[in-house]
């Protein structure tokens, strides 16, 4: 008879935790080729030379002040429907025979056509985008196509919390400038006729004041030429239209939008902001960054980390041509609505009292220097920065100033941004959520306006 016997496990070592490797030194701003002409007909053209792809994007931004914003929201879905010459199908077939395609949309600034293909194809390319912007017919059955689905989408949005509240705050910041609705009514895009966009189109679609911007594997100098021969001849009678400045964001009531039976609240706040040039930006920026900009910040450690009021909140500057705003977002389970509201103000007026740590605006500002290295490293992200710091009145060149800006700002700078600018009593705040159950807890910490949901 045997005795059988259990072998130990031999015990294995434990490895010690890995000690980070320190970050190493900020890597300067490496400007690429770059060049700039600004034609006879007032169309500025920027061509980029980025060679990581032999593709080429193109961005179109054309000034575009809305004087009516369903005939202007319909006209940008519509821009690429056809000409007198091609229909959408042909325009679509002969953009992908240079591996390209074109696309239009609308901001409450612009519109902006974009797309890309390869750079071999570029001046088809081009020479497509000229026979849009100068012969754009707005065929019939095209426009009721899509009118319908531009109805079908805004029916959508408007059964959605965060565009509803999204409304609100809009209305509650900018009052009666264009800013403060940037949604048409319906019924409004149904009574849209294709005239009436062939209209528009003569009336806003100009080059003085818009900008082309290329960027890929191109030659600039080349890439300037080509768009001249395409686009030279491009004439309107049509003139810049202006948006006058924003109001300044004035302090007010918590707005509560009631959303009966609603699960959830949708919170919002806006703060004053400065634009991209203002020698107080890149200490704003790193404020934000501090309470709520990025993961490892204040308000998403103290709401989401720490205590699972949200999933996902977050807080930006928000840049447009008449002005700028911090905006601050979270959805919040609605039995949590007033506590979430007080670890923000909470969070908001602890920053602006307290200058951040070393070690916590260190990591604030690795992250604004790495965001703006890796916004620059591909031609999509180089041709939005581009298009999008020419409609401010930049360039390229700004972005290695603005580089710099972030290195050098102290923990003092931050300290003085955030009490200018993220002060809870200069913020404007709405709540988008179920009334009946979240008023009397928002009530013990703001005063209250009452309002109903857009239906």
């Amino acid at each position: 008879m045997t005795t059988g016997t259990t072998s130990a496990r031999p015990a294995t070592a434990v490895p010690a935790p890995r000690t980070l490797p320190p970050l190493g030194p900020n890597r300067k701003l490496k400007l690429p080729k770059q060049a700039e002409r600004t034609l006879s007909n007032g169309l500025t053209v920027i061509a980029i030379r980025r060679p990581t792809v032999p593709l080429v994007e193109v961005r179109l931004w054309v000034p575009f002040g809305r004087s009516n914003l369903a005939r202007s929201a319909l006209l940008s879905q519509t821009l690429l429907s056809g000409t007198a010459t091609m229909t959408s199908v042909q325009i679509a077939a002969e953009l992908q025979k240079v591996g390209g395609g074109l696309a239009a949309g609308l901001d409450p600034d612009r519109l902006m056509i974009s797309g890309n293909g390869l750079v071999t194809g570029l001046d088809r390319i081009l020479e497509l985008l000229a026979e849009v912007i100068t012969g754009a017919s707005y065929p019939n059955d095209e426009v009721t196509v899509e009118r319908d689905r531009l109805i079908d989408r805004i029916e959508v949005a408007r059964s959605q919390p965060a565009h509803l509240a999204r409304v609100a705050l809009l209305k509650r910041m900018y009052g009666r400038h264009p800013y403060a609705v940037q949604t048409p009514e319906p019924e409004q895009v149904r009574a849209v006729r294709p005239a009436q966009l062939r209209s528009l189109h003569a009336e806003k679609i100009h080059p003085a004041g818009a900008f082309l911007v290329l960027v890929g594997d191109l030659q600039p100098e080349r890439a300037v030429e080509a768009a001249e021969r395409a686009l030279g001849d491009w004439r309107s009678t049509g003139q810049a239209a202006e948006l006058p400045p924003t109001p300044p964001l004035a302090p007010a009531p918590l707005l509560l939008v009631d959303r009966p039976d609603s699960v959830q609240s949708s919170l919002r706040i806006a703060l004053p902001a400065v634009p991209r040039s203002h020698p107080d930006h890149a200490a704003l920026q790193l404020a934000n960054l501090v309470f709520g900009g990025y993961f490892s910040s204040r308000w998403v450690e103290n709401i989401r980390e720490d205590k699972g009021y949200t999933y996902g909140p977050h807080s930006a500057v928000e840049h447009s041509v008449a002005g700028s705003a911090l905006v601050v977002a979270a959805e919040v389970a609605t039995e949590v609505t007033g506590p979430a509201l007080l670890e923000t103000i909470y969070e908001l007026g602890r920053l602006a009292s307290l200058p951040p740590g070393e070690e916590e605006l260190e990591q604030a500002r690795q992250y604004a220097l790495g965001t703006l290295q890796l916004g620059m490293s591909t031609q999509a992200g180089l041709a939005a920065l581009a298009s999008a710091y020419a409609g401010s009145g930049l360039r390229l060149e700004f972005l290695a100033e603005y580089g710099d800006r972030l290195a050098r700002v102290t923990r003092e700078e931050v300290a003085a941004a955030a009490a200018s600018y993220l002060a809870p009593a200069r913020a404007v705040p709405v709540v988008l959520g179920d009334a009946s159950r979240v008023e009397a807890p928002l009530a013990a910490l703001l005063p209250i306006e009452r309002a109903a949901a857009a239906s």
